[in-house]
């Protein structure tokens, strides 16, 4: 099974997509999912998803680590013309994964109690973002 999961983004943040995931592995069987975030912009984590402080502090803190490109400390970048989110989001993109692979049984990942799937918008703006997956495995 190949296909993609569109996923809408108002701006930056954790946007779990589980039950997209979990939808699209019904009847699959045993395997592994393969997600892949077709984009340089944004990133994939699987991260808690029983306290929304974990995203917060998750975004808080990559902000404080890469801070826009009109903070003082970030002159030294020379891509700006997209806007002052824009190579922060890039270096966010490359320190963080941009493809996940998730063992499949009975076609349910197998993730944790608390764990969820979730793409990471970097950028300010709103955006249309594509999830490649892809599950090989028994049927």
């Amino acid at each position: 099974m190949n296909c993609e999961i569109q996923i809408t983004t108002s701006g930056p943040g954790l946007y779990e997509f589980t039950d997209r995931l979990r939808d699209r592995l019904e009847g699959c069987g045993d395997g592994l999912v393969t997600l892949f975030i077709r984009h340089t912009s944004a990133s994939l984590l699987i991260q808690e998803n029983a306290d929304a402080d974990v995203q917060s502090d998750l975004r808080a803190f990559f902000d404080r680590l890469v801070p826009s490109s009109d903070d003082p400390k970030m002159a030294y970048l020379r891509h700006t013309y997209e806007g002052p989110d824009d190579m922060p989001a890039h270096i966010k993109a490359a320190m963080m994964p941009v493809s996940l692979s998730i063992p499949v049984r009975n076609g349910r990942a197998l993730l944790g109690t608390w764990q969820g799937v979730y793409l990471f918008e970097h950028r300010a703006r709103p955006h249309q973002r594509a999830v490649a997956v892809s599950f090989l495995g028994n049927p």
